[in-house]
């Protein structure tokens, strides 16, 4: 049976550089050399740290060291490493957005740490709700850890919080004396519009932590991200690592790779990014115009699609499973497991042919999942 994989956030692997990485391969093995032989270290592979400050500073226009950034294995790392040296005992409270990133999520929650939702709109969280939420938590003497937030094509609902709010953000942090992580791994996935500014770019406050990953502009299985932070935060996190640094190997190729191509790459990679984003919105149009909603947005690899409230969602996985469909059901993103009428659609995975063909299959599921009685009445 034909599958459409319509899961989980990777990108087109048909963009995937394979002669070109082979290449840098060969000249970053032979430059290494014998010093393989060594761990990296809690900061990782210098090279590879100066092209991602570069990546940073052309991208927030402000000068960004490499040696405030430190390597990480995956964005994950990057993710949960801030969490270990600035949570102290289970039961701790990060706030973040109520819709979240679904592997944040579980990953926090088996540390032990409770988390505390803020609702979002459309320019991601509100900042009133997130000033109610943090005066109520300080009332009762359980002040959070710190803040989790995605500004940036927010996983699952792909929207962008606008520089104005931003600020807010940053103003409510310092008015509570709270720690901000920001986690920016798409920030680079961008198809159209202003390039909103980074939280750090914004303020030069060591209480900013800010992580990135080249596994949406390259590919997950290279397992490289990295933490961008100013000290003493920096050596406060880099306190809590014992892995003796993330991998020279897969750190020295990258380098050699994108030293002078990454911005070629990235490029070249949206253009086709974005023609599979178009081709998802023209689906849903022809397939559930009249009857769902959905995101737009302007970079990311997710569209958060809402249906009608009659519609059963077990009924629906049943449905698509059975045609060979994958999608992410909206429970999965909400800190709280609630069980809420949307989907979020990957785009960047699947190709062109897929979308095109699985997108009007989805569709019909989802007007099949239908309440019998509603749908005769509508």
């Amino acid at each position: 049976m034909r599958t459409f994989d319509f899961g989980s956030g990777r990108p087109d692997p048909g963009s995937f550089p394979t002669e070109a990485l082979a290449e840098a391969a060969t000249r970053a093995i032979h430059q290494v050399g014998e010093n393989f032989v060594q761990y990296p270290g809690d900061m990782g592979h210098l090279g590879l740290r100066e092209v991602m400050a570069a990546r940073e500073s052309k991208r927030e226009g402000v000068e960004v060291s490499p040696d405030h950034i430190s390597l990480m294995n995956g964005s994950m790392q990057a993710l949960t490493l801030p969490a270990e040296a600035l949570v102290e005992k289970p039961g701790d409270i990060v706030v973040m957005e109520e819709l979240n990133y679904s592997g944040t999520i579980g990953a926090y929650k088996r540390m032990g740490i409770q988390l505390v939702g803020v609702p979002v709109d459309e320019q991601g969280m509100r900042i009133d709700a997130l000033e109610e939420t943090l005066a109520d938590l300080h009332k009762k003497g359980t002040p959070p850890r710190f803040i989790y937030t995605l500004t940036t094509y927010h996983n699952p609902t792909g929207v962008v919080m606008p520089r104005a709010r931003r600020l807010q953000l940053i103003e409510v942090a310092h008015k509570f004396d709270a720690i901000i992580v920001e986690d920016n791994c798409y920030a680079d996935v961008h198809f159209e519009g202003p390039i909103e500014p980074s939280l750090y770019a914004l303020d030069d406050s060591p209480n900013i932590v800010y992580l990135s990953s080249l596994s949406k502009i390259l590919g997950a299985g290279i397992r490289l991200g990295y933490l961008y932070a100013r000290p003493p935060m920096l050596e406060r996190i880099l306190g809590r690592r014992y892995d003796g640094g993330n991998s020279m190997l897969a750190a020295s190729i990258c380098a050699e790779l994108f030293k002078d191509s990454l911005w070629d790459h990235i490029a070249q990679t949206n253009v086709i990014l974005k023609e599979k984003r178009d081709a998802v919105f023209a689906g849903l149009e022809a397939s559930v115009g009249d009857i769902c909603t959905w995101s737009r947005p302007v970079g990311g690899l997710f569209i958060w699609v809402g249906f009608p409230e009659d519609v059963d969602q077990n009924r629906l996985t049943d449905l698509a499973r059975k045609r060979g469909i994958g999608f992410a059901r909206g429970s999965a993103f909400h800190i709280h497991n609630k069980e809420v009428p949307f989907l979020r659609l990957a785009f960047g995975f699947p190709s062109l042919d897929d979308i095109r063909e699985g997108i009007p299959l989805l569709g019909e599921c989802i007007h099949q999942a239908r309440a019998a009685e509603q749908v005769a009445a509508s």
